[in-house]
């Protein structure tokens, strides 16, 4: 058991279940009749950086800043590029032609009760106008 932080992970997992399954055993009984060496690798095993809890190599954080400023740059290309390629806006898009869509819906009288047309005030739709 002695230096089993430094073992560990080039073990045979065969090895590394034999040793857990021994400590594992041990730490049924007493925990004062174990030794510090066996208290410490029970620990270690349970608990220590290996596996999922692996620490992450130095420097990894700077490859996932890197990619996802990347990855929002490219985006932003791609946005940048779709919107200078862009059509201009459809003529029924400005504010003078949907003006006029609700003054024509006014003097039609288009939903009477609850839209542009209505007569109550609370009731009052918005209309066409968006931009």
């Amino acid at each position: 058991l002695h230096g089993i932080e430094e073992r560990w992970e080039n073990m045979h997992p065969k090895e590394q279940a034999d040793i857990w399954m021994k400590l594992k055993d041990r730490m049924k009984g007493n925990w004062k009749e174990l030794s510090v060496l066996e208290k410490k690798a029970s620990y270690y095993v349970a608990f220590g950086p290996h596996g999922p809890r692996t620490l992450p190599p130095p420097g990894e954080w700077k490859k996932v800043v890197m990619y996802t400023l990347a990855s929002v740059g490219l985006t932003g290309f791609f946005f940048l590029t779709r919107e200078l390629g862009a059509r201009p806006a459809p003529k029924t898009m400005t504010p003078e032609w949907q003006e006029a869509s609700n003054e024509r819906m006014r003097a039609q009288a288009v939903e009477p009760l609850t839209g542009i047309s209505s007569e109550y005030p609370t009731r009052h739709g918005k209309g066409y106008v968006q931009s």
